[in-house]
């Protein structure tokens, strides 16, 4: 048996959507740990994406940004070939990539039938289709050795349906299902070394959701305060809270775990009342 199951050093870790609040935090937390991170974002995330590599190798890391677009297969294809040149492999696949459109919820002013169905399925590409073509690319290097972890982003949206957010509940609910089917479909057909899980945030303030979860003067809206009211730990995460439960997935101490979908959100989904 391995004598340090958690010991992630010398692995290989791609990250799409890795430039954001949540990001920064899991990809330095990754590097500190010993991995070689691959930050993957938009082009126009190349400033802090170079940052944040920066910050990595002064602190005795392994780090470099590759610009790609999560939707286009040519462009990952590249970003692999480059992984490759110059890792020589992936053995973690983190699928962050993911968001939501103002025109894709229903505000409280306003009824389903005001719904942008073209932005619903901007944002069903950009979570669901944005975690599917990555992972067909990133898991071959996987598949050929025999061993890997893929782990996306779902949300409390995977679970329940909240209000407003219309097509990114869609879009998660669909990434959880993909989770599942994945984690069969690959252990079936390539063996027990490739594992395929999610880890579902609670509520945590991002640049994403600033606006919706508190006022231009700092104080929480009113849909912050019926979160928290039915949050257990009665306060927003934060984003290190998370790195623990993705160490877990990515390294050998989750061995025999595939197809779950991990909780980390003070409680909400499994208060009632």
């Amino acid at each position: 048996m391995k004598a340090n199951l958690f010991d992630i050093s010398g692995r290989v870790a791609v990250m799409t959507g890795a430039c954001g609040v949540l990001g920064e935090t899991i990809v330095k937390y990754f590097a500190g740990e010993g991995a070689k991170v691959v930050l993957m974002d938009l082009e126009r995330a190349g400033e802090t994406g170079g940052r944040i590599v920066r910050e990595i190798r002064e602190n005795g890391g392994e780090a470099i940004f590759l610009a790609t677009d999560v939707l286009d297969r040519k462009i990952l294809q590249d970003c692999l070939e480059k992984v490759l040149q110059t890792y020589g492999t992936v053995d973690i696949l983190l699928n962050a990539a993911g968001g939501n459109m103002a025109a894709a919820t229903v505000p409280p002013d306003k009824t389903i039938f005001d719904l942008d169905v073209d932005a619903v399925r901007k944002v069903v590409d950009l979570n669901l289709f944005g975690t599917i073509e990555p992972t067909l690319v990133f898991a071959k290097p996987m598949v050929e050795k025999g061993r890997g972890s893929i782990i996306n982003f779902c949300s409390e949206t995977s679970f329940r349906p909240l209000t407003r957010v219309a097509g990114y509940g869609c879009a998660k609910a669909a990434v959880a299902s993909w989770t599942k089917y994945l984690a069969g479909e690959i252990a079936i057909k390539f063996g027990d070394g490739i594992r395929v899980n999610a880890i579902a945030p609670g509520f945590l303030l991002t640049n994403q959701n600033r606006t919706l979860l508190t006022n231009p003067d700092g104080s929480l809206t009113d849909r912050s305060r019926k979160i928290l009211s039915h949050t257990p730990f009665g306060r927003f995460l934060e984003p290190d809270e998370l790195t623990g439960c993705l160490h877990y997935l990515a390294s050998d101490a989750s061995k025999g775990v595939t197809g779950t979908i991990n909780l980390v959100d003070g409680g909400f989904e499994s208060f009632s009342i």
